[in-house]
């Protein structure tokens, strides 16, 4: 039998996608409908469904808080974080949290698309209380980013927005879409399952595969590769 993974603040499944392909079942809990989640899931508050019945819980609570632009604001919306955190602790299980660049997780690793080769750059930050260690090459160094290309050449996707300011195909054009031959959002992402919005939220499965391999290590000491 599978380990069972709780997805909470679970969007449309990329951090779900991934953490199955490491080999858990995974079920999702997100307050908005999300007809396009692959796995089993549940319209419900996040922050007051059962915790029970799960080996692992992965949470991704909403960002916008914690973003560049608000964090020092006054915001509607809603910091987590802390609550959030404090609620996986008291289960003792090992556990996730995933949030933004300079969000208040505590001691997290950053990962990013390029770590994965692929033609993204997309800094997500990941908390845990199990051991997480970054990518590796094939010499066992540890991966860092490697922004070699742009989104104006066409080499890179920007998957937020209208596509940022993208390649520019007319005077006075901001946003032309990409280049002939550029990634698209899907492939930049490695999900096929989402529309444009979801994707724009979303963490690309790569991320949880790698880390569901070092949850996998804590539920079952053998460790991993």
């Amino acid at each position: 039998m599978k380990p069972r993974l709780l997805d909470l603040f679970c969007g449309a499944g990329g951090a779900a996608m991934g953490y199955y392909r490491a080999g858990f079942e995974v079920v999702g809990v997100d307050i908005a409908q999300q007809k396009n989640y692959p796995f089993e899931f549940h319209q419900a508050d996040a922050m007051a469904f059962p915790l029970e019945g799960f080996d692992a819980i992965h949470a991704s609570p909403p960002c916008q808080a914690y973003v560049q632009r608000n964090k020092n604001l006054v915001t509607k919306h809603p910091r987590l974080i802390a609550p959030t955190r404090d609620r996986l602790q008291k289960t003792g299980l090992p556990y996730v949290i995933e949030n933004v660049e300079g969000s208040p997780l505590i001691w997290p690793m950053m990962l990013c698309g390029t770590m994965f080769g692929l033609p993204l750059r997309r800094h997500r930050l990941f908390e845990s209380n199990a051991e997480l260690r970054y990518p590796r090459n094939e010499s066992g160094a540890p991966l860092r980013c490697n922004h070699w290309g742009t989104v104006a050449h066409g080499q890179f996707a920007a998957v937020y927005g209208k596509g940022g300011k993208g390649p520019r195909r007319g005077a006075g054009v901001r946003d032309a879409g990409p280049l002939p031959g550029a990634p698209t959002w899907e492939d930049a992402m490695g999900i096929d399952w989402m529309s444009a919005k979801e994707l724009t939220q979303a963490i690309p499965p790569a991320y949880t595969e790698h880390i569901g391999k070092h949850l996998m290590a804590a539920l079952i000491p053998e460790g991993i590769e």
